[in-house]
């Protein structure tokens, strides 16, 4: 990967901890200096995520941390990520419609966070590893969604400030992903996807199961720990 100076731009980056914002990372660090977002919002599998999070943290060694409390969401509920009383689908695929693992609305109020934050720290970028393919049913992986959200980005934003939201990712699959991942050498083994576990990955849960499928037909091993069955 191509090495950074001070003097670069700063992006933003939303960071999950998973396979797809450690790839959008490394796509943003190619042409900026990074600021690395995180936010627990009560999912099932926080701690897991966070640990993800401070371990690329320190692979990519950004020039700002910022971890936020949004645990709003989890309280609001209606979502299997954050209501341990909804299972999670597991070996199935998602029917018709929202699937269950949806939030609210989350990547709209996770984007405005991160462009309040973009805002205050003078950064001219805000990347998120959002893909339309994997999530076909989310509103919130749309292209024109991101288009909308660039333009409330102009209006809602001070007349001085020119922050644009970049989605690199939006029209690959979980293969290509992992492709481009490799080219640009990022450390795989030290993200996590799964929304059920925090030891060993499920395999089951239908991020698993893309994960899963998108590094065979990269033909690239998944380097983290999958539960046995």
């Amino acid at each position: 990967m191509k090495n950074t100076s001070p003097q670069q731009k700063l992006a933003v980056v939303l960071v999950s901890g998973g396979l797809d914002s450690c790839v959008a990372a490394a796509v943003a660090r190619q042409d900026f200096s990074l600021a690395f977002f995180h936010a627990d919002y009560g999912q099932r599998t926080l701690g897991r995520e966070r640990r993800a999070f401070r371990e690329l943290a320190a692979f990519f060694q950004p020039q700002r941390l910022l971890e936020v409390d949004l645990a709003f969401l989890g309280a609001l509920g209606g979502s299997s990520l954050t209501d341990s009383r909804r299972p999670i689908p597991l070996d199935t695929d998602e029917p018709a419609g929202l699937p269950s693992t949806y939030v609210p609305f989350r990547n709209t109020i996770l984007i405005a966070a991160a462009v309040a934050w973009a805002e205050v720290i003078g950064a001219e970028a805000v990347f998120i590893g959002a893909n339309m393919i994997d999530g076909p049913g989310y509103p919130d992986t749309r292209p024109e969604y991101y288009q909308a959200f660039n333009q409330l980005i102009d209006l809602g934003t001070g007349p001085e400030t020119h922050i644009r939201l970049h989605t690199p990712l939006i029209h690959l699959d979980k293969a290509g992903i992992v492709r481009l991942g490799q080219q640009l050498q990022v450390p795989f083994h030290l993200t996590w996807s799964c929304y059920q576990n925090e030891d060993l990955a499920c395999g089951r849960c239908s991020s698993c199961r893309l994960r899963l499928q998108g590094f065979k037909q990269a033909g690239v091993e998944d380097p983290i720990p999958y539960a046995k069955g």
